[in-house]
């Protein structure tokens, strides 16, 4: 069996798949401190605006004449070769650690869009099932405008084909990985985002992929609610415990290091987990350990969106979401690298784009008021805290 030279979970669903670098960027200064104003969130006089993003028709032709998708009317039962297998010593595909990574990524993303489908009380989930002819395939599925989430997005993908080097440098962190010509590879993972509408209740980001195995959980608020961020992060730390107590506070920095919006000097939300690369642990051990950690999703999130569902909201609060969300646009498309993998190699646009919310907003110089919650949000993504 040939060994893969890089493997990057999303390449068709490469929408959420954030690979981070084996080295990651510098964190701000700790000295930093949110810009302060005494004025008003905006201008009693402006109605807010709103920004949406949806995919026209014409974008959707062209990204199938790129990537030559094949629709499929129903799931396979394996995306994966029948003469595939990913250790010498397995006598079949059902018994590689590759079939039970597939097993256990088809699993999580059926357990989650049932609890998300449950709480939001509305919204269904459209599935869309396609496959490559490099190999491999996937299922995306996409809730929208429910009663609860305003977007989630659900994908999971295993892929086989070569890659560009373009594509291989903006999969990687070393240059010196760089190799001359076109790369094989097989990929698989999770990816997912979910965007609920009210702006107390938290969006969510989780992708866990193989072969270069990475991934990771992240929580991003518009507002802090301390008793939910550190609920949040019990349930990621006591995942990580049960294989190597240094793993969450490693992987906690990880996350914040690697959600850093750098020509806005804050990161993305309240980070989590990350990690990438860890390639040099036994492969059991990673598929149990990514196996823990998306069966962590629901019970570190669910709670937080049931309690905070249907908490009141002013237009204030909505319009100070509305920012947030700009801010998780701007990172996912300048800095992700999973994004980048994606649209280098001619990825399923759709299921790249997926991780955009429908809606949000981007005001001049805005500045939130010292001392106010929003103010408190801001600090907390210019100066990572630790919750536990």
């Amino acid at each position: 069996m040939q060994t893969p030279t890089a493997t990057i979970a999303a390449f068709a669903t490469s929408f959420l798949s954030t690979p981070a670098p084996l080295f990651p960027p510098h964190s701000s200064s700790s000295s930093l401190s949110p810009k302060l104003n005494t004025s008003s969130f905006f201008p009693k006089t402006l109605k807010p605006k709103t920004l949406f993003f949806k995919s026209p028709t014409p974008i959707r032709s062209m990204a199938v004449a790129i990537e030559k998708e094949k629709p499929e009317n129903e799931r396979p039962d394996t995306f994966l070769r029948e003469t595939d297998s990913s250790s010498a010593s397995s006598s079949s595909p059902t018994n590689s650690v590759r079939a039970r990574f597939e097993k256990m990524i088809r699993e999580a993303q059926d357990s989650v869009c049932e609890a998300i489908e449950k709480t939001d009380g509305l919204g269904k989930f459209k599935e869309d099932v396609w496959s490559r002819p490099g190999g491999g395939g996937g299922i995306s599925r996409v809730l929208q405008d429910g009663g609860v989430w305003e977007k989630a997005g659900v994908n999971v993908s295993v892929v086989y084909g070569v890659m560009p080097p373009e594509a291989y440098r903006a999969a990687t962190a070393s240059a010196s990985d760089v190799k001359p010509g076109p790369v094989p590879f097989f990929a698989a993972g999770i990816s997912s985002v979910l965007h609920p509408k009210n702006p107390f209740a938290p969006t969510l980001h989780f992708n866990y992929r193989s072969w270069w195995f990475g991934g990771g959980t992240d929580l991003t608020p518009a507002y802090i609610v301390e008793e939910d961020v550190k609920h949040f992060h019990s349930v990621q730390k006591d995942a990580c415990d049960k294989f190597d107590q240094s793993f969450y506070p490693r992987f906690k920095k990880w996350c914040d290091d690697y959600f850093y919006i750098k020509h806005r000097g804050e990161r993305r939300g309240l980070g989590g987990i990350f990690f990438d690369d860890l390639n040099d642990y036994d492969q059991e051990m990673l598929l149990s350990f990514a196996t823990e950690c998306a069966n962590s999703v629901i019970p570190a999130y669910i709670p937080i969106i049931e309690k905070r569902k249907d908490t009141p909201f002013t237009d204030h609060n909505k319009a100070w979401q509305q920012l947030r969300r700009g801010r998780y646009v701007e990172f996912n498309l300048v800095y992700d690298r999973g994004t980048t993998f994606g649209l280098k190699t001619g990825g399923r646009i759709e299921s790249i784009l997926v991780s955009l919310p429908l809606t949000a907003r981007w005001e001049y110089d805005h500045r939130p008021e010292m001392g106010s919650e929003e103010w408190k949000l801001l600090d907390a993504c210019i100066n990572p805290k630790e919750w536990i």
